[in-house]
């Protein structure tokens, strides 16, 4: 797996039409000067922008490598397409499952950088990059899981080509592993901001765990491969499947200059061996993730999970990073209060949450453009109860609508004169921009979450 490793493939469509977005940006960017708190705002806004562009590119390197990998094991007619008749292969077309929606959200998340990018108004462009935030961790933390996934599965070839090991309990075992990663894929692939983030917590303990099965299995086969009395470049075969993936991509490669020390840290394993913890990376990657963190679209916990994993089995395995490292990525209270996730884990119940784009008028913005990831459902936001009421004029819903000043009363009449002074469709642009400046004077957050349909 390769979630933030450079790539030296062929540049895909999203990646060679990047440098271009990126210069589009930039030139846009040397335009509005120097100077004002206007200025600083809107190339605040940029540069997560810019990093966001570039995390994507960087997390779809991974998945296309994980997408090799999965075509190379398919096709490998000694080893898992061809035992067992072929039941081993419901394991590959499992990974091939998950690496069909990472591959829709990470477009997706594109497409709402792109829409964010034709938005005047700075507040409603990070409110879109930060739409497409949970999509971004859900496939980095994704990408990550399957990474150790293609492991398995690659020992799993090599042992059914040489016959090392039995078919029916390795089959059970494989069936053990994708139980264990179930839950978290499905948590990840629901996109809930709480879920991602809450998954994104656990996944370097659920990687750790996964190290520990894969050594096991690995350690048993071994045996079994000296029990029969293999050719010993057979054995060797065998110990040299390591669990790698996860392990050596999850950041991205060093250049020859510009690193960055994040944390040093040192713990004793199963073995009795001092391990270190220390974390070089480049300094560009420690700046990308800063600006995502402090826009709000990433979340600290999907940071530190990508270095706890980076960093090994003591890391992964124990508690949160240290604070040197805390820092480097910009954690501070202010960080902490961008991704607030309710109040439901506090057993409190969940706020509402708002349409800003009312629902019973969702065929009137779906002929407007607000479709698929820029669906109505994708703008809500959560309000207190009492301002929920407020603004749609109390408790009673239908008597609220007869006052005009009514949320969704007001919102609609907005737009209609706006359309009937232009004389044609608004565009979703033009629509954001209105609904951006009554969000404003309604006090109304603009830090979107996804809604029910």
């Amino acid at each position: 797996m390769a979630a933030w490793a450079g790539s030296t493939d062929e540049p895909t469509p999203l990646e060679s039409e990047g440098p271009r977005r990126l210069n589009r940006l930039q030139g846009a960017r040397e335009a509005v000067g120097q100077g004002g708190a206007e200025a600083t705002e809107w190339q605040s806004t940029l540069a997560a922008h810019l990093a966001l562009l570039r995390a994507v590119d960087e997390v779809s390197a991974s998945t296309r490598r994980v997408s090799r990998e999965l075509s190379e094991l398919k096709a490998s007619h000694q080893g898992i397409a061809g035992a067992g008749n072929g039941i081993f292969l419901r394991y590959v077309e499992y990974g091939e499952r998950q690496l069909r929606w990472m591959d829709a959200e990470l477009a997706a998340a594109t497409r709402l950088a792109t829409a964010a990018s034709q938005v005047e108004e700075l507040d409603m462009q990070l409110a879109l990059l930060r739409l497409a935030g949970p999509r971004l961790e859900a496939v980095m933390m994704g990408s990550m899981l399957l990474a150790v996934w293609c492991d398995f599965l690659r020992l799993t070839d090599d042992v059914l080509s040489r016959r090392f090991y039995s078919v029916e309990q390795l089959f059970m075992d494989m069936d053990r592993f994708q139980k264990m990663l179930e839950p978290a894929m499905k948590a990840l692939a629901s996109l809930e901001p709480e879920q991602v983030e809450a998954t994104a917590d656990d996944v370097p303990a659920l990687v750790g765990h996964l190290t520990g099965e894969f050594e096991a299995l690995r350690e048993t086969v071994r045996r079994g491969a000296e029990n029969l009395q293999k050719a010993l470049v057979l054995k060797e075969s065998v110990e040299a499947l390591t669990l790698v993936s996860a392990l050596k991509f999850t950041l991205p490669a060093l250049r020859a200059a510009a690193t960055a020390t994040l944390g040093v840290g040192f713990g004793v394993n199963s073995g009795g061996v001092m391990m270190g913890t220390r974390m070089v990376v480049s300094a560009d990657w420690v700046e990308m993730m800063q600006r995502l963190v402090r826009a709000g679209v990433l979340s600290l916990p999907a940071v530190s999970a990508a270095v706890r994993i980076q960093a090994g089995q003591v890391m992964m395995a124990h508690g949160e990073l240290p604070r040197g490292v805390r820092e480097a990525l910009g954690e501070g209270p202010e960080v902490r209060a961008m991704r607030v996730t309710g109040r439901t884990g506090a057993g409190m119940a969940e706020p509402p949450r708002h349409h800003v784009m009312p629902k019973e008028f969702r065929e009137w913005f779906e002929k407007r453009g607000f479709t698929g990831e820029m669906d109505i459902d994708q703008f809500c936001v959560r309000l207190e109860q009492a301002h929920h009421q407020a603004i749609h004029g109390g408790g009673n819903w239908k008597l609220g609508r007869t006052w005009p000043d009514e949320w969704n009363q007001m919102i609609m009449s907005v737009l209609r004169q706006a359309e009937a002074k232009a004389g044609r469709m608004l565009t979703p642009n033009a629509i954001l921009k209105l609904v951006a400046r009554e969000m404003r004077r309604y006090k109304i957050p603009m830090d979107f979450v996804p809604g029910r349909r």
